[in-house]
């Protein structure tokens, strides 16, 4: 049997055991959320021997020439010693500078990085706090703009991560970890094109920040941005959005509840093959923003989307 070695404890495990249900079962405490290979928060360093990687292709390369892999989605098919991420040791220090809680729900959250952090909206970056809990969220703030990193955090449902933010307060200290670019973007290429942005509850955070980016580069066509909430009053963003849309004349809003949807999907019209769309939200939400854009004539190659996966 290989044997798994992390700093002085040695762990016995079976051949092609999945390197994260080993180090858990080993009582080693290794942060995990989508099990997918997503959110990267169960990062671990091989310091001596490999694991087989089933998904390579999810790590940037300089990433993996570290060392670095993601427990989630490697097996142990040798003798194995690895260092799980350490937060103090490997992240960026940060201090939460504001919060706020723009709807019941949601809770906006305002970082100061240590050092400068050179980022793009549309990006995503793990969290850590002090408990020893991460959780990956989108950035909301626009770089050159915002003197703060912006995130918006769900906090309807439990979870170990929006327990911790909860109760967090002003000039309370947070771990950063691996700032990662997921598919949505704003390129100056577009300028001319039509760009539809759906968004469903928090999807939103990373649509705002591509938003007031396309704006900031003087977008010259027509934008469309809708989001889907709960209720009326989980539009958390719903006066920053109106304020946008009155200064810009191409910035079209809409703010529909989850019963208002289907009807809202059913009357998207496709005025130009040009349009681009970005989709972000819960993989349902977002499945069902695809689907009714393909069945209006938008190509798939021309929808860009991230899903919020929650823990497997």
């Amino acid at each position: 049997m290989p044997e798994l070695r992390v700093g002085d404890q040695r762990l016995q495990v079976a051949q092609q055991t999945n390197l994260l249900d080993a180090l858990l079962g080993g009582a080693v405490a290794v942060p995990y959320s989508c099990r997918a290979g997503s959110c990267h928060a169960c990062l671990v360093r091989c310091v001596a021997g490999e694991p087989l990687d089933l998904r390579p292709e999810a790590l940037a390369a300089d990433k993996r020439a570290e060392g670095w892999r993601l427990a989630c989605q490697c097996q142990v098919v040798g003798d194995l010693q690895v260092e799980p991420f350490d937060p103090q040791r490997d992240g960026l220090a940060a201090k939460v500078v504001a919060l706020d809680w723009p709807s019941p729900q949601v809770l906006r959250l305002r970082l100061q990085p240590g050092r400068p952090l050179r980022y793009r909206p549309g990006q995503h970056l793990l969290l850590w706090h002090d408990q020893g809990v991460a959780r990956p969220y989108s950035l909301a703030s626009v770089p050159g703009e915002d003197d703060w990193l912006e995130f918006h955090i769900d906090c309807r449902m439990p979870g170990a991560f929006a327990d911790a933010a909860r109760r967090l307060q002003v000039g309370d200290a947070l771990r950063l970890g691996e700032l990662r670019g997921g598919a949505l973007h704003y390129d100056p290429d577009w300028q001319a094109r039509p760009l539809w942005l759906l968004a469903a509850g928090t999807g939103l955070a990373p649509l705002y920040g591509v938003l007031r980016e396309a704006l900031r580069q003087e977008h010259q066509g027509a934008i469309r941005l809708l989001h889907v909430a709960h209720e009326p009053a989980d539009h958390y963003l719903a006066s920053e959005l109106q304020a946008l849309a009155a200064q810009h004349a191409n910035l079209q809003v809409e703010l529909v509840t989850a019963a208002q949807l289907p009807a809202a999907l059913a009357e998207l019209r496709l005025v130009s093959r040009q349009t681009l769309a970005l989709l972000c939200g819960h993989p349902v939400t977002v499945d069902s923003f695809a689907r009714r854009l393909y069945m209006a004539g938008l190509p798939r190659s021309q929808m860009l989307a991230d899903v919020f996966l929650t823990r497997a």
